[in-house]
């Protein structure tokens, strides 16, 4: 084995290492994510994943490792940067609008941002009616909202009645969030509906408090562009 064939071959083993240096270390950036803001945990989640992808990609190409890893990591934090930045206003917009209504705001593993609205909220057993108390909310919801965003409506009954009158309840319950919605300058061509009936309880049917739980909206907003 001549030398340029040994240097070849340390090198090639110390890819992998320094590949697998790099997937741990974004798994410890992951875990210290815990203290940050939504943008910047975006930006070194992404900067994480990017450097453990570029390092692997460098070391299994026969490139060098670290140099991969420093871009991808470039590259990762903008991208989770260019997410959490347009989301993060929304999501801080939706929080203070819904303080003390019982809607939960919450970001998805999917990186959407999740509106979980209840029934003391959204609607009274049997109806599809707006009520009052949710207008401000999807006043809000519209408000700036950016045209690379798109919206899914899903809406949920309970028990009571069968399947002939939960399914198309619970897609009139939708359609309403969408009529108003439109009303207030979003485009209904970028809002999704769906019904589901009862068929995906979050609570039991047996008490009055877990029917009102199970009769909800769910509101889901996506950033298309990022």
């Amino acid at each position: 084995m001549n030398d340029t064939t040994c240097r070849l071959s340390a090198s090639t083993r110390r890819a992998p290492r320094a590949a697998w240096a790099m997937v741990a270390a974004a798994a410890l950036l992951a875990a210290g994510c815990e203290g940050m803001s939504e943008r910047q945990r975006g930006t070194a989640q992404g900067a994480g994943v990017g450097a453990a992808a570029g390092a692997v990609l460098g070391g299994v190409t026969g490139g060098n490792a670290g140099r991969g890893a420093v871009i991808g990591g470039a590259v990762g934090a903008v991208a989770g940067n260019l997410w959490s930045k347009r989301m993060e206003d929304k999501r801080r917009e939706m929080t203070a609008a819904t303080q003390g209504t019982g809607i939960a705001v919450d970001r998805t593993a999917d990186n959407r941002l999740k509106l979980n609205v209840p029934s003391d909220v959204s609607f009274d057993t049997g109806r599809a009616d707006i009520k009052p108390n949710m207008r401000p909310v999807l006043d809000e919801l519209s408000r700036n909202l950016d045209d690379g965003m798109r919206l899914t409506v899903i809406g949920h009954t309970d028990s009571t009645g069968n399947d002939a009158i939960n399914e198309p309840l619970s897609r009139q319950r939708a359609d309403a969030v969408r009529g108003y919605l439109s009303t207030r300058g979003v485009n209904s061509s970028r809002i999704a509906v769906e019904g589901r009936g009862s068929r995906e309880p979050v609570a039991t049917n047996d008490t009055d408090s877990g029917r009102a739980a199970n009769r909800r909206v769910e509101i889901y907003l996506a950033d298309a562009a990022g």
